[in-house]
């Protein structure tokens, strides 16, 4: 469909500026002779009408078109498994630490995999984080509603802690520390995010204080990837100038649409939260923004093992992908009192997919060329300061309270534990209602 646009527009600009270039030559030779042109003048003055309307109409066409290639997925990595079934066939490709008796067992799908899994314990980490005085949710909610909460005490102490010690940890490596708006104009969102992710993940900032016609929507962000991504909108960025790699640093918003009833308890699954993202850019190389990709994975991974947070790494299945990546890998993290891995970390590689929806290109503007060459741009979460505290809480905890690990405490003020300061939190009436079901 978007070649017949382009082929049709091209047609019919191609043959009138022909026609026009045809006319312009006969009045000359007819004026030289001193013969009625008056036709050819009129004619001429039409087909000039008509390549300013094939013009105005150009943006439009352009923009239906880019409409149209932007829902059109990036194609796929040749290691991705190629299924719908992530719970099957998400493929294991390494795992902190090895289990016991030394035997790598990766890679293998998840459906099949089969290896000691690490120890657990009693408490999860919405219970360690209420008895260390570290939250407040019912008071949370009764402002914000649901999946509101106050971080008090220890809790902040150990949100500004991971802040902290990841942008120290990136910094070390390199990355460039950036803060980034935390809304973005609809225009420049639309260039990034998937069309759906406006309903089901972006809240719409409402207010016409700076814009009293209401002309420019405004969305919060999800993520700094969204900002990042727009950091070097319509900009030709030289080779040697890469690749770039930017430590975002910002509070995310997100509805959690389509997330009901699940994780209802503590701060995993919030509408606001803290995240230190990875964002890189690349030449227009596969090769080079691979490698960029296992650099970024082998940073989390390090940035784990920092913490003592026992974890796997999954290669996603196709059909878990977004339009933009063609790999994605998932760090999860043991939690010791859920029994289970969760996601703590995802690193997609989205080659030049985002970069053609902002117009950030790559090299120097050559004349003639007809290939426009643009950067590979990629992404990892390093921490999303929620998760991390609850991955934390539940690894370290003890009889008495948490360990806070090593490498934080001087993030703390040397503080090595945070001791048990109340009890267990009531059960609140919805539950009670729950369980009553279930009986």
């Amino acid at each position: 469909m978007t070649r017949k646009f382009e082929r049709r527009y091209h047609k019919s600009t191609t043959r009138a500026v022909k026609r026009t270039s045809y006319s312009e030559k006969l009045l000359v030779r007819k004026k030289k002779k001193k013969e009625e042109c008056d036709k050819e003048v009129a004619e001429l003055k039409q087909l000039q009408l008509k390549i300013k309307e094939l013009e105005s109409e150009k943006p439009e066409l352009e923009s239906k078109r880019d409409v149209m290639l932007g829902k059109i997925g990036n194609i796929v990595d040749p290691e991705v498994p190629i299924s719908n079934d992530e719970e099957e066939d998400n493929v294991v490709v390494s795992i902190f630490p090895i289990p016991p008796g030394g035997e790598d067992v990766t890679p293998c799908p998840l459906g099949k995999i089969q290896y000691p899994l690490p120890a657990t314990k009693a408490l999860t980490h919405d219970d360690l984080l209420w008895r260390i005085g570290g939250y407040e949710p019912i008071r949370g909610q009764q402002v914000a509603g649901h999946r509101a909460y106050f971080l008090t005490n220890a809790g902040v102490l150990l949100n500004q802690a991971i802040i902290n010690y990841s942008i120290s940890f990136l910094q070390a490596r390199g990355y460039n520390v950036v803060q980034p708006p935390f809304f973005m104009n609809k225009d420049v969102m639309a260039g990034i995010a998937q069309l759906e992710d406006f309903d089901e993940q972006l809240y719409k900032v409402s207010g016409k204080t700076d814009d009293p016609l209401g002309s420019t929507e405004k969305y919060l962000i999800a993520t700094s990837e969204q900002p990042l991504c727009a950091y070097h909108r319509g900009e030709w960025i030289s080779e040697a100038k890469l690749p770039i790699r930017h430590a975002g640093i910002s509070t995310c918003f997100r509805k959690e649409a389509g997330s009901s009833g699940r994780d209802i308890r503590g701060i995993f699954r919030v509408h606001q939260f803290e995240k230190i993202e990875q964002f890189c850019l690349t030449e227009d190389d596969l090769e080079k923004s691979q490698a960029e990709q296992a650099r970024m994975l082998q940073i989390a991974k390090e940035f784990y093992e920092s913490l003592g947070i026992p974890y796997r790494v999954v290669c996603i299945v196709s059909g878990e992908l977004n339009d933009a990546a063609i790999k994605k890998y998932d760090l999860e993290g043991w939690f010791p009192g859920q029994k289970a891995y969760r996601e703590l970390v995802s690193c997609s590689n989205c080659t030049d997919f985002q970069a053609r929806g902002v117009g950030t290109r790559c090299g120097t503007k050559k004349k003639g060329e007809t290939r426009a060459s643009y950067v590979h741009m990629l992404n990892s979460t390093l921490c999303a300061t929620g998760r991390g505290i609850c991955c934390i809480l539940e690894n370290y905890q003890t009889e008495e309270g948490v360990v806070v690990p090593e490498v934080l405490r001087p993030y703390m003020n040397g503080l090595e534990s945070m001791l048990f300061k109340r009890g267990p939190m009531e059960v609140t009436k919805g539950e009670k209602g729950k369980g009553k079901k279930k009986k």
